[in-house]
């Protein structure tokens, strides 16, 4: 039977038909629905975890015990995940173990570009890119016998095309692989220096075998048409490549990109008169193949930035510009991303961006849109976690200066347990008196909703202990501790100031329901979820468009009428009733 799949899909339908039992991943753009994908499938155990570091090693421990598992992240989740990675690689495996990335060319919701194949080459693990959602599924299936075969953890490396993309998909049943005995096994997975200078002369032999094997799998082949072109390529850049060329060239189509298969790509070369290197982002083939001595075009002519497409290919090696259909430019409304309308998040952002002489470090999540206009609450937005650990190196910088300014750091509650926690240890023991702000919407909002420690519940469903924030912020050794409403712009202000004049680490938690979120039990009772929506009495209205700086995307202006709120998105936050000063918002039906 043929079902359409996005490649998430497919990896998680391969994942099912190779008999994986454990699959564990923290969501982010686009690797997220592979996980929840997975845990569709009841014969696979399926978790979130706090952060990608503990996926890996969740996969890892399930490995070792004989368990076929999986991970899955997106790109920069591998920067958290790269530490348990690079050692499983030395110790190899018992069940297979299959990690995904899924990168993020064009940045379409990501803070860099990173193109994680040479994680591959840094880590010593085999590497394999599918082109579309059926290789998507199959490749999946092959990683789980290259990984048991090679005893190594495999990389599986998707981009968001791939991801996203749909493409018919042959099913097939679920493999029935027993989980495999344990028996403790110290030499091989104790990772004491001396048995890792052991492990890393096992891994280069490994490579050397894998090479062998690259050169004859079905993951790699050539399709002739012509010795006037060849083109080597992977991923979704074979889609790209064939669009351009068709038949008027040939290809060698890579599956498994590390270790490359030498023997193949010289044999291909050698049948060619002009060769290209057709890779998005960097010159992954392309540097290693230049290093065998073969000369090739590629990054030359081929953007090394952004997600590449049919149109840039044509133009950069056939100097033809596509046809494309010409937009008005004056006419086309620029629309930036902005706090949905009723997010929690907003009052807070509007009161903190009030403040003057205040440096504000934010995190990775719906919160980095404080720093958007009009709010413009914050100054910096590096990584997860940064929002916390970066408000104490502003800290330590202003002391050293003798610069006085308060310092509020922002993070989310999905991003506190992902990596807050320890940036927030770090300000306790190395003695800050920054304000770290934990915004509590109850769930991961960013990525689409998933649950996450503090939701109460599951990625399967079931009901879950909840973590309490505030309890681990005692517990670390915060004393000063407020939990608000963040809809209330009077608490909101009494907190900022009173943190102001602070000489000590504090907290403050805004605690309220994303807007977009299906409520659960928990949160019909912990919090007062009324449908509301406000009006604009136009006879009060002043048109000073006071409302209009909480960036609320439910009002308008109009210079004849004054400030206006779409009934079918207010969702009766109230925020803009509180910062009108003439009293013209009111609450429908009042």
């Amino acid at each position: 039977m043929k079902k359409l799949l996005t490649g998430n899909e497919a990896v998680a339908r391969g994942a099912y038909e190779a008999g994986v039992h454990v699959a564990a991943a923290y969501p982010g753009t686009p690797s997220t629905e592979i996980l929840e994908n997975i845990a569709k499938y009841k014969e696979i155990y399926s978790e979130w975890t706090p952060n990608e570091k503990v996926a890996v090693e969740v996969a890892v421990g399930a490995s070792m015990a004989g368990a076929r598992s999986l991970s899955a992240m997106k790109h920069v989740g591998m920067n958290v995940a790269a530490d348990p990675m690079f050692t499983y690689a030395y110790l190899g495996v018992n069940g297979g173990c299959v990690i995904v990335t899924a990168d993020d060319p064009g940045m379409h919701s990501s803070q860099n570009e990173q193109d994680n194949r040479y994680y591959a080459r840094h880590a010593k693990m085999p590497l394999i890119e599918p082109s579309d959602s059926q290789e998507a599924k199959d490749f999946t299936m092959e990683a789980y016998e290259i990984s048991e075969k090679y005893d190594v953890p495999v990389l599986f490396r998707l981009t968001t095309r791939v991801c996203h993309s749909k493409s018919l998909v042959e099913l097939g049943e679920r493999k029935n692989v027993e989980i495999k005995p344990y028996s403790r096994n110290i030499p091989k997975f104790v990772a004491t220096p001396a048995r890792a200078r052991v492990h890393h002369i096992e891994l280069e032999e490994k490579l050397k075998k894998l090479e062998e094997y690259a050169n004859n799998t079905f993951l790699n082949k050539e399709e002739w048409n012509t010795e006037e072109i060849g083109i080597i390529t992977s991923g979704i850049s074979y889609q790209y490549a064939k669009e351009v060329f068709g038949d008027k060239a040939s290809y060698l189509k890579l599956g498994f990109t590390y270790p490359l298969p030498k023997k193949m790509i010289k044999e291909f070369s050698s049948k060619v008169k002009k060769l290209y290197v057709i890779e998005e982002n960097e010159p992954f083939l392309e540097t290693e193949i230049k290093a065998m001595g073969i000369n090739v075009i590629g990054k030359e002519k081929i953007p090394i930035t952004l997600e590449l497409n049919p149109d840039i290919i044509r133009e950069a090696l056939l100097g033809e510009k596509s046809k494309i259909v010409e937009q008005n430019k004056e006419k086309v409304v620029s629309r930036p991303p902005t706090l949905c309308s009723g997010c929690p998040h907003r009052g807070l952002f509007y009161e903190l961006g009030k403040k003057k002489d205040v440096v504000i470090t934010g995190d990775i999540g719906c919160y980095t849109l404080g720093s958007a206009e009009p709010l413009n609450a914050m100054d910096s937005v590096v990584c997860m976690g940064a929002g916390v650990s970066a408000a104490h190196g502003f800290i330590k910088a202003f002391e050293q200066a003798g610069t006085k300014k308060k310092v509020f750091g922002v993070v989310g509650d999905s991003t506190f347990f992902h990596s807050g926690i320890t940036g927030l240890i770090d300000i306790v023991y190395n003695k800050s008196n920054a304000t770290i702000i934990i915004l509590d919407n109850r769930i991961t909002a960013m990525t689409g909703h998933q649950e996450n420690p503090g939701t109460g519940y599951t990625l399967m469903g079931e009901k879950a202990e909840i973590i309490d924030i505030e309890a681990i912020c005692k517990a670390v050794g915060i004393k000063h501790i407020r939990t608000i409403n963040p809809n209330n712009l009077k608490e909101v202000k009494d907190s900022i100031n009173e943190a102001m004049e602070l000489t000590e680490p504090s907290v403050i938690i805004t605690k309220w329901p994303c807007a977009l979120k299906k409520f659960t039990e928990i949160d019909m009772q912990q919090f007062e979820l009324k449908p509301q929506k406000y009006y604009v009495d136009s006879d009060k209205c002043k048109k000073c468009k006071m409302c209009l700086n909480i960036g609320c995307p439910s009002i308008s202006f109009d210079e004849k009428i004054g400030s206006i709120i779409d009934q079918d998105t207010c969702v009766g936050c109230s925020v803009c009733a509180q910062v009108c000063p003439f009293d013209a918002i009111k609450k429908v039906g009042e």
